[in-house]
């Protein structure tokens, strides 16, 4: 899941996503455990311990033409998308109404020739709607009915999306048992703001190849004067990007805590005519919206009414069919894959059209499809195994923060008890999601995601009306990833993770403790990491610390920043220690407690030595090779500049900060990963 499209304040407050995952494992020989051939046994670990746990794989495996990527949570998504294959395929075989639904979104994908039929006229309606606005009252009305709440929440650094505000419904900061809505920027193509406000060669070509892209798909729509308006239209956006937020500001909660009144919008944020948004989106009764981004917010109403109305008019335009372009006929399809896959993030083939379709019907009809996969692959004898490993680690992460030397017994027991409410959801939720009402057609592939987007905004608005859901959860049972959420401090396991290379039922359990082990722990560190350590045990944002006592927290974090600023995954380019740092924080105190737990299992007796490893170093390789991954380069440019999650081989190397580490290879001073023991970051 490369950067999949929940996230990191609603990812790092509301979902922390464990990971913008998509690098698999293709074990060679491999029957259980890890990969003893993926290694390259040459390699000191000291220098190069991501080589030396990988070195092999990297050396024997290419990226599919398909794929940004290609690790070890591929291998588990591969898997996964068979299975879910095998049950969208038989959907229709079932007398149940919901699989109907989705044979039916399944069938509508597939059905290219209904697409080129049906040509442009499922957005006929809405383009004729914009091109017959004449006043700004009626461009805020419009505004307010493209609401969607389309933000996803495993991205969660920007909460980008191409409408020009998203809506994002969950806990209030300040009173975690009441939804409230939370608006937030968007508006833009590029994937962040920095892609239009940066001068260097790299974004200046992006810009001009962006610019041709906007031409390219008004001219397939036959609008006219494509190439000036293109233009103008990127202007525009440029001017949209001007006024966003940064990443680092976006990852800051206190920024994001914003009430405001729906009455104060129009005080706050001259422009737009609320009132007249607020009521086409179904808002107008709110009491309050929060304002994640109170500054975009501001400025882009006040774009709304500087900007001329026929430059507008285009932007909507363009926007209109450029979001519908992968579901209108082919030309625009293959334009949409050009730009967005292939110059974006350079990816030379298309996958197949019928893996789209699995892939897409199972993130649209996500708990349908969910229900299927647990009934038939997740059986509750997998669910106690994982709860048992999720038990002990919790327990570890306790024991570290008894034993922590400069927290103050008050800061101690309040941690302590955000520990021990800690819902954790494993497999699926306790309860599924209903989409009785909604209309799927087998012939109606554009109607269908339409009909989808609307269902799904009134859901999230049915939400307002009910106190929040501690158990409710943000991912599917077959997402290949896991999530921590701070506003309900509560995680979500979801059952595909749970699978080979992660959890092996086969391998010795010092195995799964390095994988699944630091995955879980790293979603338990997520309720500590420098947003999560911000909510309490309610999840109220709030600070429950001592000064001196976060004092010494910042100064941990901020010694871990500064150790991943010094990463350079390209040629001139660093990694923002910042962005990254509560994803940092989260791999070293999550791989240091499932380490504890790992030991604590076995007794104080020592892990058998297999392959001529001992057990310490098997728990290591095993946590090396569950970040065993390669990435194009333009990818990997897109996932420093925009995600919050550092690339693969440096979460691997999260290793250099563990005493254990040293001692199970033996790495001296003079080694290229080596620290010394003041400069090893202990955080929890």
């Amino acid at each position: 899941m490369h950067s999949y499209n929940l996230k990191r304040i609603l990812a790092a407050v509301l979902l922390s996503s464990m990971a913008a995952f998509s690098f698999p494992f293709a074990a060679i020989g491999q029957t259980s455990g890890i990969d003893i051939a993926g290694m390259d046994r040459s390699v000191n670990p000291g220098d190069d311990f991501f080589s030396y746990v990988n070195g092999g794989w990297m050396k024997s495996t290419e990226i599919p033409a398909d794929r940004t990527s290609f690790g070890a949570f591929d291998v588990i998504f591969d898997k996964v998308s068979k299975r879910t294959a095998e049950l969208i395929k038989d959907a229709g075989n079932s007398k149940d109404p919901e699989a109907k639904l989705v044979a039916d979104y399944y069938k509508a994908f597939l059905n290219e020739d209904a697409i080129e039929k049906r040509g442009i006229e499922p957005i006929k309606a809405e383009l004729a709607e914009i091109g017959s606005i004449k006043s700004k009252t009626e461009l805020s009305r419009l505004l307010g009915s493209q609401l969607r709440a389309d933000v996803d929440p495993l991205n969660a650094t920007n909460f980008q999306t191409d409408r020009l505000f998203g809506l994002f419904v969950s806990a209030d900061f300040n009173n975690p048992t009441k939804n409230v809505p939370y608006m937030l920027q968007g508006g833009l193509g590029l994937p962040d703001r920095d892609n239009y406000v940066n001068t260097d060669e790299h974004n200046t070509d992006l810009q001009a190849k962006y610019r041709t892209h906007i031409a390219t798909i008004l001219n397939l729509a036959k609008v006219s004067d494509a190439e000036a308006k293109a233009a103008r239209i990127y202007d525009l956006e440029s001017k949209i990007a001007a006024v966003h937020a940064t990443r680092e500001e976006s990852s800051d909660v206190h920024k994001a805590n914003n009430p405001w009144k729906l009455g104060e919008f129009a005080t706050k944020a001259p422009g737009i005519e609320w009132s007249q948004f607020f009521k086409a989106a179904g808002l107008s009764e709110q009491p309050m919206i929060m304002a994640w981004h109170p500054n975009a917010i501001t400025g882009i109403s006040a774009l709304v009414a500087s900007q001329p109305m026929d430059v507008w008019k285009d932007y909507l335009t363009f926007r209109a069919i450029d979001r519908a372009a992968g579901l209108l006929p082919k030309a625009y399809a293959d334009e949409n894959f050009r730009f967005y896959r292939k110059e974006l993030f350079g990816v030379p083939q298309q996958r197949p059209r019928e893996q789209r379709a699995i892939n897409v019907t199972s993130g649209a009809l996500g708990d349908v499809v969910g229900k299927m996969y647990v009934a038939k692959y997740f059986p509750p004898s997998a669910k106690t195994e994982i709860q048992t490993l999720v038990k002990n680690i919790v327990a570890a992460f306790g024991k570290r923060i008894d034993n922590l030397d400069w927290m103050t017994p008050e800061t101690k027991a309040k941690a302590k008890a955000k520990l021990s409410t800690l819902y954790v959801g494993v497999g699926y939720p306790d309860h599924w999601r209903s989409y009785a009402g909604l209309k799927i057609l087998p012939d109606d592939a554009l109607g269908n995601a339409q009909r989808l987007g609307k269902f799904d905004y009134q859901w999230s608005l049915s939400k307002l009306k009910v106190p929040v859901d501690k158990g409710e959860w943000w991912m599917t049972p077959q997402t290949v990833n896991a999530v921590n959420l701070p506003l309900q401090n509560a995680l979500n396991f979801p059952a595909a993770i749970l699978l080979p290379p992660f959890f092996d039922p086969k391998a010795d359990p010092v195995e799964n403790y390095g994988s699944v082990g630091g995955i879980i722990g790293h979603e338990i560190s997520h309720s500590f990491d420098d947003s999560g350590s911000q909510f309490d045990a309610s999840g109220r944002l709030i600070n429950w610390w001592t000064t001196a006592d976060y004092d010494h927290f910042k100064a941990s974090s901020e010694k871990l920043a500064a150790q991943y600023d010094k990463y350079e995954p390209l040629p001139g380019l660093h990694l923002n220690g910042k962005q990254t740092l509560g994803e940092n924080i989260a791999d070293v105190a999550g791989l240091s407690a499932a380490y504890d737990a790992y030991r604590a299992s076995y007794g104080g007796k020592e892990a058998p030595t297999k392959n001529g490893l001992t057990g310490d170093q098997r728990f290591f390789v095993a946590f090396g090779q569950s970040w065993r991954g390669k990435m194009r380069p333009a990818t990997l440019r897109v996932i420093v500049m925009t995600d919050g999650h550092s690339p693969d081989e440096f979460r691997a190397d999260t290793v250099r900060n563990l005493d254990a580490w040293y001692t199970a290879f033996n790495v001296k001073p003079g080694a290229k990963l080596y620290l010394a023991p003041a400069d090893r970051v202990k955080v929890w």
